[in-house]
C-alpha cells in the first residue's frame, strides 16, 4: 500500500508558514486548522523545516517571556525527513517509529504534494487488517 491510498482519502492540503512568521503565528495557524505541524517554507516554496506542537513546547519551556515573539526558523526542525507518493505505507511508518516523529511532508518532484501523519497512518494499517479479515471470515464461511 503507497502513500498516496492516503492522500486520496485525506486529500494533498498542507498548511505552511514562511520561515520568517513568528511562532505565535504558528501557533495560531495550529489552533486554527486544528492539526500538530506546520511545514515552513522559504523562498520559492522550498521546504525549511518543520514546526510541531512539541518543538513549540521545548522553545516555551526555555524562555515563556519571549517565545512567542521569536521566528519559526529559531524553532523549527530542519533536516525534514520526507516521502513520496509511491513510498510504501509500511515504510513510512518504519520511519516514524525509528525517528520518533508524527509528520513526514510528502514530496513530488522536489515540491510540497501534502503529509501524512502517524494518525492517518496507523488508521490505514487498522483499516486494512479489517479488510484482510473480512475477506478470510467470508473464505473461511463459503
Amino acid at each position: 500500500m503507497l502513500v498516496d491510498t492516503i492522500l486520496q482519502t485525506k486529500g494533498a492540503a498542507v498548511h505552511t508558514l514562511p520561515d520568517t512568521a513568528t511562532l505565535a503565528q504558528a501557533v495560531a495557524a495550529l489552533n486554527a486548522h486544528n492539526i500538530g505541524a506546520l511545514v515552513i517554507v522559504g523562498a520559492g516554496g522550498a521546504i525549511t523545516g518543520i514546526l510541531s506542537e512539541r518543538d513549540i513546547v521545548r522553545r516555551i519551556g526555555e524562555d515563556v517571556s519571549s517565545a512567542l515573539a521569536l521566528p519559526v526558523a529559531d524553532c523549527m526542525t530542519r533536516g525534514v525527513i520526507t516521502c513520496t507518493r509511491t513510498t510504501e505505507i509500511a515504510d513510512v511508518m518504519e520511519r516514524m517509529t525509528r525517528l520518533r516523529i508524527r509528520h513526514m511532508p510528502v514530496t513530488e518532484n522536489g515540491k510540497l504534494a501534502g503529509i501524512v501523519s502517524i494518525g492517518d497512518v496507523v488508521k490505514r494499517k487498522i483499516e486494512e487488517a479489517e479488510h484482510e479479515a473480512e475477506v478470510l471470515k467470508e473464505y473461511i464461511a463459503s
